[in-house]
This record gives structure tokens, C-alpha cells and sequence, in this order.
């Protein structure tokens, strides 16, 4: 064991560890959650340790060897190789001061090792006087969280453009499949199954748009605004160097933000993001029940399209096969909303000149990104490129359903409509054979007029009722 100290006193602190005393106290206040950062949020930090430490060593505030050794560090952080020894819980006090302190440590002890040093020989490279320098944690955190966040919002955009990609390919496939379409859960009129696939892929093409804005409202960063966005302890050439640095180092387009102070205080963009993530989780939530209840029974649901099945459904029932994907997605769906909720509410308990609940933002901000890109991946190949129509079953329920007395309405008036549905209630047969019967219209105008075409045009001509006459 060595010896650390710290303003409170002085503590043991395992040998082979790259953490050190700051970090040693944050584990025990806050033993809470059992989780650790993810990794592109430590790799993010990485990447702004390194811009502040090219800064320094360009002002000669770091001598070449200590920057060396760090830069080497801050390396092995941003490809993971020290993302296990950041041991702190996300869930924490001081927003987010444990976090900034622990990863302080762990590179100061590599630099040290790398040095050919003893860990915790902070003579020779400091956390503090070192690896901050010219830094506060109220605006290394959230640059580095921001950097994260719009590494993660491009893979999201990737994931969904991909989604929005097959459901055009449905809306393709089923373009001549006409089913029945239903509000209130109830028979309504008729539509195309690629009509309805169509739907989705617009609302999934919302979706990116919503991304492509989340991402412009996270690209201005406070970097160099030090403790309340003044600037103070920093030099002005270092608040310059040090953002131009973490835009070459992470290929991102950030900048630095016209009002650091603001940028320190405030943290609306974050709920502004999760927002437009919360219409999203709204979106995938929607489509991932439409997709199961279209695809309920199969034989005494609705049954109208097939998922692949990709695994055994129960444990007793033989041969189930559950829509386990949609389900899993629609999970993810409502963590992401309730992640919305719980950052805007987040960002407006933010006090004065900071805010104190920046790691729950971040929890809650990072958490929604990854877990929706890890979900849409499967959701998409696995689901809804193998999805088929039931072209039988569709066809049947629009034959045995009061489709056809809505298309008539424009002709023969809604009374005259609603007795023929009416007697064919009465007589337990479809709406068509009534017409037949009545000499409304014969076999051939009323295909055409429950036809793909005739779904897909857009309102009706006198053309469309030529055929129909008045009984």
C-alpha cells in the first residue's frame, strides 16, 4: 500500500493502483449504482485532456517530458486501455468533480509508470498541477460529454437511416397487397400494407432529421471557461489553443462557445436533445406495436404479416414463436423517454452559475444513445428486412370486413350505405355480395374500387364511380 493525501488527511492507496486518494473517496461516498462510465464518454475525455496538454505544452506550461509521457496516456485512455481503472459511479455529487479527479489520477500514475516512476509519486507528474492545468472540471465534463454525445448521435443517425432504408423496401414490396385499415383498433377503410410501411419510414425519416439538430445543438463547447465560464486561472492563448486542438483531435465539429458563461451555466441543449430522443423513443415505441399487432395470433390475431422468428416463444407452448424484438426495442423506447423527462428536469434544477447534476445528465444522455444504437441494429436485420405479407389473410379480412360500404358513401349517400351494411350484419355475408345482389355494381367495379391503384390515389373522380348506380 502507499500513502496519498489530500486536503482531508492522508489514506492508503493500493500499490498497483493508477487511481489515487480523490478517487479512493469517491468510490466509497458513492457506492450506488455498480455501473461505470461508458467507454466513448472516457475516450471523450481522453481527447480533451490531450487538447489541454498540447495547449500547455505549446505555452510551455508542461515541460516536453512530462508532456510526452501524458500525451501517451491520454493516448491509451482514448483506445481504451485505461477506461477499467476509471472506477468512479456515475451516479455522484459535485458535478461530475470525482469522475474529472479520477481520470486526473489514472493518467498522472501512467505518466508516472510510463516515466519509469512509482505510482503516486506525484513529484513527478501531478493530477492536479499537471494533468488540470489551466482546467476546472465544470468545463472539461461537459466538453467531454458533448464530445460522446455526437460520436454516439452519428452512429444513432447511421442505425436509423438504415431502419428507415427497409421499411422504404417494405413499403415497396407490399405496395400491391391491400389490407385493412383500422382506428380506434376498429375496421375502418381500406389500405395498402405499403401504405402503411410507407408511414413508418417517414416517421424514421423524421427521426434522423431530429438527430442532424441534435447534433448542431451540441457542438458549441465551454472548454476554457475553467470554473463558472470566466475564464479565470487560464491564460487567453490556452482557452483558444485548447479548443482549436479538441476539434483537430476528435474530427468533430466543435467550437467553442461565443459565451462560456452561459455555455457553464446552462444546459438546455442537453434537454433540447433528449427531447427530440424522447419523439424518437415516441416513434420507435408506436411502430414496434403496430408491428406486433399486426402480426398477433398469428391465427386468432390479426396475422396479416409474418416476423421472422428468431427464437423460441415458451418454455410449455410448443411452436410459439414471440415478436421478442419489437418488444426488446419498445423497452429501449421508454428509457429513452423517460431519460427526456428526467434530463430536462435535471436542466432546470441547475443552481446559479453551474449544474450540480451534470453526471445525470450524462448518465442519462449516454445511456439513451447507446442503448437505442445497440437495438436498432438487430431490430432492423433481424425484424423488419424478414418481415412477409399474409396476402390471404389480408385479402380475407378486407372481403369480410364493411370496407366496401365507406367506398360507396360518395355515390349512394351514408343512409343508403349503412342499410346495405346493415342487412349484410343481418345476413352474416360481405358488403359486396348485397351490392351484387341489389345490382349496385358488378363483380369488376367493385375489385377496382378496393384495388391497390384505387388506395393509392389521392381522393376520387366522377371516373372511379362510373360503374355504380343507385338500387
Amino acid at each position: 500500500m502507499r500513502t496519498e493525501h489530500d486536503a482531508l488527511g492522508a489514506r492508503q492507496v493500493p500499490d498497483d493502483a493508477y487511481w489515487g486518494i480523490h478517487t479512493l473517496r469517491a468510490s466509497e461516498n458513492f457506492p450506488i449504482s455498480g455501473r461505470r462510465w461508458p467507454g466513448v464518454f472516457l475516450s471523450a475525455f481522453g481527447q480533451v485532456k490531450l487538447a489541454c496538454l498540447e495547449a500547455n505544452a505549446e505555452l510551455g506550461a508542461l515541460d516536453q517530458a512530462k508532456a510526452a509521457a501524458l500525451a501517451r496516456a491520454c493516448g491509451e485512455m482514448i483506445d481504451g486501455r485505461l477506461h477499467e481503472h476509471v472506477i468512479v459511479d456515475p451516479f455522484q455529487g459535485g458535478a461530475g468533480t470525482s469522475t474529472n479527479m479520477c481520470v486526473n489520477e489514472v493518467l498522472a500514475n501512467r505518466a508516472i509508470e510510463i516515466l519509469g516512476g512509482r505510482l503516486g509519486d506525484y513529484g513527478m507528474v501531478h493530477p492536479i498541477h499537471d494533468v488540470n492545468k489551466h482546467q476546472s472540471t465544470n468545463d472539461v465534463f461537459p466538453t467531454a460529454l458533448k464530445a460522446a454525445c455526437l460520436r454516439l448521435l452519428k452512429d444513432l443517425e447511421g442505425e436509423l437511416a438504415r431502419l428507415q432504408e427497409a421499411l422504404q423496401a417494405k413499403e415497396q414490396e407490399f405496395a400491391d397487397v391491400v389490407s385493412l385499415g383500422r382506428t380506434q383498433l376498429m375496421d375502418a377503410v381500406p389500405v395498402t400494407l405499403g401504405m402503411s410501411f410507407g408511414s413508418m419510414s417517414e416517421a424514421a425519416s423524421r427521426d434522423r432529421w431530429r438527430i442532424f439538430k441534435c447534433r448542431e445543438r451540441l457542438k458549441q463547447v465551454n472548454l476554457g471557461g475553467t470554473a463558472v465560464g470566466t475564464g479565470l486561472g487560464a491564460p487567453r492563448t490556452f482557452i483558444f489553443l485548447a479548443s482549436q486542438n479538441l476539434k483537430r483531435i476528435t474530427g468533430l465539429p466543435l467550437s467553442r462557445a461565443e459565451n462560456l458563461a452561459d455555455a457553464t451555466r446552462n444546459m438546455d441543449c442537453f434537454a433540447e436533445a433528449a427531447g427530440m430522443l424522447q419523439a424518437l423513443g415516441a416513434n420507435l415505441l408506436k411502430l414496434c406495436s403496430d408491428l406486433r399487432l399486426m402480426a398477433s395470433g398469428p391465427d386468432a390475431g390479426l396475422g396479416e404479416i409474418e416476423l421472422p422468428p428468431v427464437q423460441a416463444g415458451s418454455s410449455i407452448m410448443a411452436g410459439k414463436i414471440n415478436p421478442v424484438l419489437p418488444e426488446a426495442l419498445s423497452q429501449v423506447a421508454l428509457r429513452m423517454m423517460a431519460a427526456g423527462q428526467s434530463v430536462a428536469l435535471a436542466a432546470g434544477l441547475g443552481q446559479l452559475e453551474l449544474n450540480q447534476f451534470a453526471p445525470f445528465i450524462a448518465h442519462e444522455m449516454l445511456e439513451s444513445l447507446g442503448l437505442c444504437s445497440n437495438a436498432l441494429g438487430p431490430f432492423t436485420d433481424k425484424c423488419v428486412k424478414g418481415i412477409t405479407a399474409r396476402r390471404e389473410r389480408c385479402e380475407a379480412h378486407v372481403k369480410a370486413s364493411m370496407a366496401l360500404a365507406t367506398v360507396l358513401v360518395p355515390v349512394l349517400g351514408y343512409e343508403a350505405v349503412e342499410a346495405l351494411a346493415a342487412e349484410a350484419r343481418r345476413r352474416g355475408v360481405g358488403v359486396a355480395q348485397i351490392a351484387l345482389e341489389r345490382g349496385v355494381a358488378d363483380e369488376a367495379t367493385l375489385a377496382e374500387l378496393l384495388s391497390p391503384r384505387r388506395m393509392r390515389k389521392l381522393g376520387f373522380t366522377d371516373e372511379d364511380y362510373a360503374g355504380v348506380r343507385k338500387p
